[in-house]
């Protein structure tokens, strides 16, 4: 009696969702054991730099497709990063009245210069994971 096997391999897509979304759970795990337990500069730096590679995992998760045009996720990613960084700047939670404490952890209420430099380092992964990701779909 043969025993027949299920020979189904995943495709490139769903290669691509299931590495991404790992990602995405280990560093959301890792960005709540910093948020809970670091301090200093692990809290300062590491959670920003950490905080990008998660936005473009979690993007890659849902939308796994090949990169139509370059590099643009991650330089959207880096960009929506700075913007909120500068909305500390103006003081965006003070100014709205925003009290809700997640909220305002989220969105941040202290503009660091340093912040934008975390996020330029955090994204260079994500613009080699592109690369890459763009020259295995050729």
């Amino acid at each position: 009696m043969t025993q027949t096997t299920n020979s189904r391999s995943l495709t490139r897509s769903q290669t691509v969702r299931l590495c991404m979304g790992a990602a995405s759970v280990l560093l959301l795990g890792t960005e709540v054991l910093i948020g809970l337990f670091a301090h200093g500069w692990v809290r300062d730096y590491i959670g920003d730099v950490l905080i990008v590679i998660l936005l473009y995992t979690l993007w890659r998760t849902v939308l796994p497709e090949k990169p139509r045009y370059g590099l643009s996720l991650p330089t959207g990613l880096l960009l929506f990063a700075f913007g909120v960084e500068f909305l500390q700047l103006w003081g965006f939670c003070d100014r709205f009245h925003i009290t809700n404490k997640f909220l305002r952890i989220c969105i941040g209420t202290g503009y660091s210069n340093i912040d934008l430099l975390s996020y330029a380092v955090g994204i260079l992964p994500c613009f080699v994971c592109e690369f890459l990701l763009r020259r295995k779909a050729e």
